[in-house]
């Protein structure tokens, strides 16, 4: 009995871990995803809670923590509260599989690449719930528009993994970070990168494609009926998502945990580091983007979603398993 209640105790414990790392930290890249954007219009940004600011995001917290949660009248009461936890905890399990170094890595699982694109799929359901149930024209329309955006580039984010998986002939993570000792994915397959990176902005709902909440047209989208706590969680597991695109990108593309050159001062800094700069340089990316790019229109949407990134990324992988057939490169396992 005391030994199941040890593994119990371990096992908690190096969730929590790796939970509480994750949730400072998304909070933290809030706090940077402002200051960016402040830069990049010559503000300030935030800079009064805390040196540079850096507890404002804290403080927003603590703010929707003591708000008062309405749930409307008309809405599905039960499915309604259900949205933002759905979204939240998909966002968080699919942290379970990111490997920090060849050791750190809390379910080190043959099917790591498989088990991020299904979880990362199924956050989906959260926004639809949220929309559904908040039983208003507005969050029912964000909601539609959301499911439809994030299928559509769901579809050429699978045909680029697709790519890397025949690289490396393994859908475990660390064996994708150790087939790039040599050379990184992102210089083999740069076009495939950049498709990548502006399928993971669709996906997670960022700028230029935050149409399922754009505000001229849909007050707040899906969270349009959500206060408090539960409009916190929403916020939450969109940020984790964010953090979670950015880490798949580093694995996929840049290496991982890989340091960039093996030598001396390189290889001095630790293997979980490497990952979190990485991390931290696509989400400056993502900010810059957030920044600088104009909305799209929901048809030009769809149009570079399935007509220019699908049959793009479906010709690169022919190409790419012509190239590994032609020179005998095809991993063998």
């Amino acid at each position: 009995m005391s030994e199941y209640f040890n593994i119990l105790f371990l096992e908690t414990y190096k969730i929590l871990f790796l939970l509480v790392p994750v949730l400072v930290s998304v909070a933290m890249i809030v706090w940077l995803d402002r200051r960016i954007w402040a830069f990049v219009q010559k503000r300030r940004g935030p800079n009064v809670v805390g040196p540079f600011g850096l507890f404002q995001s804290i403080a927003d917290a603590l703010k929707y923590v003591f708000k008062e949660i309405i749930v409307p009248d008309s809405s599905n009461k039960v499915i309604f509260v259900l949205a933002p936890i759905v979204t939240m905890t998909l966002a968080l399990i699919a942290w379970a599989v990111i490997p920090f170094s060849e050791t750190q890595v809390l379910a080190n699982i043959n099917v790591g690449i498989l088990y991020l694109f299904a979880v990362s799929s199924l956050g989906v359901y959260g926004i639809i719930m949220g929309g559904w149930a908040s039983n208003s024209k507005y969050p029912f329309l964000g909601a539609i528009r959301s499911a439809a955006q994030m299928v559509s580039y769901e579809v050429s984010i699978g045909v680029i993994i697709i790519n890397v998986l025949l690289c490396v002939g393994s859908l475990n993570l660390n064996d994708i970070i150790l087939a790039q000792e040599k050379i990184w994915f992102i210089i083999p397959l740069f076009p495939m990168f950049v498709i990548f990176f502006i399928s993971a902005l669709a996906e997670t709902n960022r700028p230029p494609f935050d149409l399922p909440e754009a505000e001229a047209e849909l007050v707040a989208g899906y969270q349009t009926e959500y206060s408090g706590m539960m409009y916190a969680m929403f916020w939450l597991g969109e940020y984790a998502n964010i953090l979670l695109m950015c880490a798949m990108g580093s694995i996929l593309f840049l290496g991982g945990w890989l340091s960039p050159l093996e030598m001396y001062p390189f290889s001095l800094i630790p293997s979980a580091l490497w990952l979190i700069f990485k991390i931290l340089f696509l989400f400056v990316l993502f900010a810059l983007v957030k920044a600088t790019v104009p909305r799209y229109r929901y048809d030009q949407l769809m149009r570079l979603g399935w007509k220019i990134f699908l049959p793009f990324s479906l010709l690169w992988v022919v190409l790419t398993s012509s190239y590994l057939f032609y020179f005998n490169l095809l991993p063998v396992n």
